[in-house]
């Protein structure tokens, strides 16, 4: 075993950052901004100097001392506000017991009462309980009662767990999904604590939280929480599409330790426990984990609230880390070269998302791929808040195809491939579709002249036909075999697309359980298996060779 010693603090915090700016080193030498005057500091760190000059700690051993961030908890606030693009979404996630509700509490007491503050303005945070939501306020006044800097630009409101704060009569409120609060309201800074308790992907109560923040420019949501048991749950797409899409305008920091890690390496308790030593004891930490292992029931619990590792039960088909590996443009001369282009067909009810995936690969045997989709244009804009996708916003800058009216008209739809392909000198060979409505798109193709010489194939839907495709598929994405150019209706479906196994573990995607639309993933399983499943890979002998 490792002996507890602390890896270096550039080490522990660059393994975090999932999304957002660079982590710099040398920012956190706060001895050299922390007493500049205002004009001179950051928006960032002049939260962090908010804290330490008005602020002082709250309780335990150091209560009434001037209140000095953590490393990992000034790294986070760096990369939020000092981000160049504005940061609407933040995601800390850390074990339990490292000080992740107390980073959050400073930066909203900066919105109330210190340098954030901004006139008539409204902060809350929310949780799935009262007890949960009880915590950050209480959190809060403590601070706020035990700093007399700030004596007098406050008013606690313990019975409806409000601040207020009086220099911009900035409210403050304690939310929860039980109590069914906060509706009606317009929030400029929300935290979301405890995320990963959240089973579903998204809830109604959820919904209506992000809703209330439309009237702000510069509104900002922190998502707080230990890491969720589950790929599907709220936190953990929300962590996963961070990774994969990148956008500049989201900061996610987790701290976790490593899949299949040696629990006993010390190492991984500080990656996953950033507060070692200071908000939780290591020696506290290395009995729980020894109990675990002698008692293996208990063993997910610790892998998961203090190590901060996801142990979950139903498991996503695609990692992000290994679809984002994967996104390389696709080449048009290379459909227009091939003697194969296989179009995979799923076809949704008349009023969803339906998407045909065109595959074809190259003298290298790299599969490229091509992403067509449609969804009507009538209630459009209603089933993008539905979902929580921007169908609308995609029909705007033609990443999908909607067609006029309530239903999909599959006579538009097959003229709208047919001259599209027809434009780029793409010849469609085989059509591998689900049965579902084929008889429907197989006339209203005869009539638009779509696919005329290609081969129509039946591809079942069942854990047989469709265990052999996601194997396939699976190790061409672990090979780099793939490039699906970042097509947003295909990382749509890679993000949230869960896997259901038969008794004899073959598996196939379930629309049921996944939280989001995975026709795209369907229809890119069913072109890809035919170029990919007889493909074999040269094996380096010498590789064996140590």
């Amino acid at each position: 075993m490792k002996a507890a010693k602390r890896p270096s603090e550039k080490t522990v915090i660059s393994r975090a950052v999932k999304c957002g700016p660079e982590f710099d080193r040398r920012a956190l030498t706060v001895s050299k901004w922390i007493n500049n005057p205002p004009e001179k500091l950051t928006t960032g760190q002049k939260i962090v100097a908010f804290a330490y000059h008005f602020l002082t700690v709250p309780e335990g051993k150091d209560v009434g001392k001037p209140l000095l961030l953590d490393a990992f908890q000034i790294a986070f606030i760096l990369a939020v506000f000092d981000n160049p693009t504005h940061t609407r979404k933040a995601i800390l996630s850390v074990s339990r017991r490292n000080g992740k509700t107390f980073a959050v509490a400073v930066i909203l007491l900066a919105y109330i009462v210190g340098p954030l503050a901004v006139q008539n303005s409204i902060c809350a945070s929310a949780a799935a309980s009262r007890d949960q939501a009880a915590l950050c306020f209480r959190l809060m006044s403590l601070m706020l009662q035990n700093s007399p800097a700030l004596e007098g630009l406050y008013r606690i409101v313990p019975s409806s767990k409000r601040i207020i704060g009086l220099r911009k009569f900035v409210e403050y409120m304690a939310l929860s999904a039980d109590a069914k609060t906060g509706h009606g309201k317009s929030i400029r800074v929300l935290l979301l604590d405890e995320a990963g308790v959240i089973v579903e992907a998204e809830n109604e109560y959820i919904s209506m939280l992000r809703s209330s923040q439309g009237a702000y420019e510069d509104a900002r949501m922190f998502i707080i929480s230990t890491q969720a048991p589950s790929d599907a749950s709220f936190l953990s797409l929300e962590i996963d599409a961070s990774i994969r899409d990148a956008p500049k305008n989201v900061v996610t920091h987790v701290y976790s330790a490593d899949p299949d890690c040696d629990l006993m390496d010390s190492d991984q308790w500080y990656y996953s426990n950033p507060g070692l030593g200071k908000y939780r004891a290591v020696d506290d930490l290395r009995e729980q984990i020894k109990d675990a292992m002698a008692l293996p029931a208990k063993m997910p619990g610790v892998m998961n609230l203090l190590l901060n590792m996801r142990v979950s039960q139903t498991s996503l088909f695609i990692s992000p880390e290994v679809w984002k590996q994967n996104n390389g443009t696709p080449s048009l001369e290379v459909f227009q070269n091939a003697d194969r282009v296989i179009c995979g067909l799923d076809l949704s009810t008349v009023n969803d998302l339906t998407a045909a995936v065109l595959c074809a690969v190259d003298d290298d045997n790299i599969l490229h791929t091509m992403c067509f989709a449609f969804s009507p244009k009538g209630g459009i804009e209603r089933r993008s808040l539905r979902d929580r996708v921007p169908y609308d916003e995609w029909a705007r800058t033609g990443v999908i195809y909607a067609p006029p009216g309530e239903t999909l008209n599959y006579e538009l739809i097959c003229q709208h491939l047919r001259v599209k392909l027809e434009a780029m000198r793409i010849r469609i060979t085989e059509v591998h579709f689900d049965r579902f409505r084929i008889d429907v798109f197989k006339a209203a193709a005869a009539r638009e002249g779509f696919a005329q010489d290609a081969e129509f194939i039946e591809c079942g839907q069942g854990f047989v036909s469709m265990g052999v495709r996601m194997d396939s598929l699976e190790t061409a994405l672990l090979e780099r075999r793939v490039r699906h150019g970042a097509a947003p209706v295909l990382n749509l479906g890679a993000a949230h697309c869960v896997v259901e196994r038969d008794n004899v573990g073959n598996r196939r995607p379930t629309k049921k359980k996944s939280a989001q639309k995975i026709d795209g993933i369907v229809a890119l399983l069913m072109a890809t298996y035919p170029l990919v499943a007889n493909v074999e890979t040269e094996f380096d002998t010498g590789a064996l060779i140590a």
